[in-house]
């Protein structure tokens, strides 16, 4: 295993005379000084604790926020490449960039969705740069993958709600707005929310009101994106998608659905097993962003926890809706395989 840092001292010396403070940017030092001297000098915590004049366990603690906050990144290189990876397979059968993230059988659905989140946030950081449009659709994965995002300082970059998050029971933009305000916090960039509900009861309410301005505003920064983050909506998963189990869809959408073979959304907009969309008439009440406007976004990262997804999955890469593919192994072992067949 490889450790890589980076530091923001020259310098890189600890200042043995001074006491661990709590303020902001002392916490920060204190926190690159306890890396370089555990990762670098390879001191113990005790040894730092004596030089720090604090405690092992307050050592422990900076070194886990050197970890969090992005001063310290871990990499680990597999040297056996004899066998074809996991990765390497998703990437030559489906031309996306794979990340799969080792879980075993025993694993509970929502710790996979854990632990599947946490390498997706950690995945996404170095991809964001300055004078970016992120696109983001709110939903059970993404909400777990903001909890974990670490800082990242960019300029004059933004993120941009993909769909409306209202519906009949409730406006949806607590919901939808934690999310968003995570990564905004998280990359130092502004936030744009879509005050529309995730579906209009009439399509030609959503064509006069993507007349507005203020409407028309938002959709022509997601013209505009460099970047979209989306999970998939699935009816069948095992931690039910948001859209499904939060009072977006009545029992008719759902018949609908089920009538043209839906496997899943991305965004609020749904596809078939085969990535076909356009006949769906739900999509014509979707807020989210046509599936052919979102394959014009030069990256586009899919988040996937549980097999469950996995038909959804196949329908979301048949539409070719994603660059860069973070799945848990499970699913990952499942796709391959059921592609073989």
């Amino acid at each position: 295993m490889r450790e890589s840092r980076q530091p923001v001292r020259r310098d890189g010396r600890a200042q043995s005379s001074e006491p661990v403070s709590d303020s902001g940017g002392a916490r920060n030092r204190d926190a690159l000084r306890a890396a370089q001297m555990y990762y670098l000098q390879d001191l113990t915590m005790n040894a730092i604790a004596r030089e720090l004049r604090t405690s092992r366990s307050t050592v422990s603690r900076l070194l886990s926020m050197a970890r969090d906050t992005g001063l310290v990144q871990i990499q680990i290189n597999n040297p056996l490449e004899r066998a074809p990876s996991l990765e390497q397979q998703i990437r030559r059968r489906f031309g996306v960039e794979a990340h799969v993230v080792p879980v075993t059988d025993i694993v509970s659905d929502s710790e996979v969705l854990d632990r599947v989140a946490i390498q997706a946030a950690r995945t996404i950081g170095p991809l964001v740069d300055s004078n970016a449009i992120i696109g983001v659709a709110w939903g059970s994965t993404l909400s777990a993958v903001s909890h974990h995002l670490t800082r990242k300082v960019t300029h004059d970059s933004t993120i941009v709600q993909l769909n409306g998050a209202g519906n009949t029971q409730t406006t949806g933009i607590t919901y939808a707005s934690e999310i968003l305000r995570r990564f905004g916090a998280a990359y130092g960039a502004r936030v744009e929310q879509f005050p529309v509900p995730a579906f209009f009861d009439h399509a030609e309410t959503k064509t006069a009101m993507w007349a507005e301005r203020s409407v028309k505003r938002i959709l022509d920064l997601q013209r505009r994106m460099t970047m979209a983050i989306f999970g998939l909506g699935s009816i069948d998963a095992g931690i039910p998608s948001h859209v499904y189990s939060g009072g977006y869809l009545d029992d008719a959408d759902l018949r609908v659905l089920e009538e043209n073979r839906v496997v899943g959304d991305v965004a609020t907009v749904f596809f078939r097993a085969d990535g076909s969309h356009q006949d769906i008439l739900l999509n014509r009440r979707s807020t989210g962003p046509e599936l052919n406007q979102l394959r014009q976004v030069r990256r586009r990262i899919c988040v996937v926890s549980g097999e469950t997804k996995i038909n959804g999955l196949r329908g979301a890469l048949a539409a070719g809706l994603a660059t860069d593919l973070i799945l848990d192994e499970g699913s990952a072992r499942k796709l391959i395989r059921e592609q073989a067949r």
